[in-house]
């Protein structure tokens, strides 16, 4: 069995025009949602093999409140800073883990959680969580069968 969580980063903070895009923090908002909805995740019994999260550091300060509610540590990897949807996906796969939680951008996130969905999903919020489950047991046919089930829930 194939599981895959795509968490979107929490509500990140704009406040400082000087800094980088990638040095952004979360604003109040984001690290009042990223532990609430880690622990929905958590008490949803998921639970990854691995968290792969953007090195941005709003992505890996979400990661992080995913990280200790689900007990998984998280692996950084500066490929899903601005990845396309294709790239978000060959990470899960090349994990090694049959459930993989990634932490990452629009627009991929959106791209992909739409595809996985078959568009049901229109938008990925800011800390919003969608997971799918899939009766295979090779990452190469995901994108290509329906999920058995698909969840998709938002801090709002």
């Amino acid at each position: 069995m194939i599981r895959l969580a795509l968490v979107r980063h929490a509500k990140s903070d704009w406040g400082d025009p000087h800094l980088d895009d990638h040095d952004r923090p979360l604003n109040p908002r984001g690290r009042r949602d990223a532990p609430r909805m880690a622990r929905m995740l958590a008490d949803t019994g998921f639970r990854p093999g691995m968290i792969l999260s953007s090195t941005a550091v709003r992505a890996r300060t979400t990661a992080e409140a995913f990280s200790e509610a689900l007990a998984t540590p998280v692996t950084e990897a500066a490929g899903l800073y601005g990845a396309s949807a294709p790239t978000l996906l060959a990470f899960a796969a090349d994990s090694g883990h049959s459930s993989v939680l990634l932490v990452a951008h629009d627009p991929g996130m959106t791209v992909l959680a739409g595809h996985l969905s078959r568009e049901r999903i229109g938008h990925m919020p800011t800390c919003a969580v969608a997971t799918f489950t899939w009766d295979a047991d090779d990452w190469a046919v995901v994108d290509a069968i329906d999920p058995v089930d698909w969840t998709f829930d938002t801090p709002r």
